[in-house]
């Protein structure tokens, strides 16, 4: 099942290829979707491709063919006899001298459940905001991932910057120097360096502004531990 914007942008595409026979820029997508960013566009033209509708031509700029459409989405476009795969295609564009063939990479959609602060802790947060396509080869070990968006600078000094989205794997343990996201006394939420000091847990920053805290062990639950970062620039 596609989301809203998903089905959104399939439509736009399609329905540009049959009046002009050239494609939109990806900044036309993104004021057509009402984006903030073209990385928004990337990620739903990753799920689509993902998902089969589409397949994008290498080494061509803006190719991109349309394999099938929703039942939904046919219809709609009155096309009730069935959709012929088209190609939309743009100028051919050689690779870059020494260039290696880039492998498709199987993606998958995680929840992003809101924001994490890494700084002061902030109220935990439960509820999915939106979602973000992730790497496969990004995902560790068993049990389910999910995504937060970064609030604040506490870890800098560990490559995690406000805005950033971290990838988190759920489990209720850590190892001392493990990034996790600590629930502080059942209702703050924090993305911290976890460590096992004198029979307390040292929330650590990687960034020496902030202190680190010392809490009891009944202070604190390890929600989850960091296994990857997607940075927009």
């Amino acid at each position: 099942m596609l989301t809203r914007k998903q089905l959104e942008l399939l439509e736009f595409i399609q329905k540009r290829m049959a009046r002009d026979g050239v494609p939109p820029s990806f900044d036309e997508m993104k004021d057509a979707l009402d984006l903030r960013s073209k990385s928004g566009i990337h990620r739903l033209i990753t799920a689509l491709e993902e998902r089969g509708f589409i397949r994008r031509l290498a080494h061509r700029a803006r190719a991109i063919e349309i394999v099938k459409l929703p039942e939904a989405l046919e219809a709609k476009l009155g096309n009730s006899g069935g959709f012929t795969p088209q190609v939309i295609e743009g100028d051919k564009v050689d690779p870059p001298r020494a260039a290696l063939p880039v492998e498709v990479v199987h993606a998958l959609e995680l929840p992003v459940m809101g924001r994490i602060a890494a700084g002061v802790p902030i109220e935990a947060i439960s509820e999915v905001s939106h979602h973000v396509a992730v790497p496969g080869s990004m995902l560790s070990g068993n049990g389910e991932h999910y995504a937060l968006e970064v609030k604040g600078d506490s870890m800098i000094e560990a490559g995690i910057n406000d805005g950033d989205i971290v990838v988190i794997r759920e489990t209720g343990t850590a190892q001392n120097g493990d990034i996790v996201v600590a629930l502080v006394e059942g209702h703050e939420a924090t993305l911290k360096r976890f460590y096992r000091r004198n029979g307390r847990i040292a929330l650590e920053a990687a960034n020496p502004a902030y202190e680190t805290r010392l809490l009891r062990d009944d202070q604190i639950k390890v929600q989850g531990r960091l296994v990857g970062l997607i940075r927009t620039y």
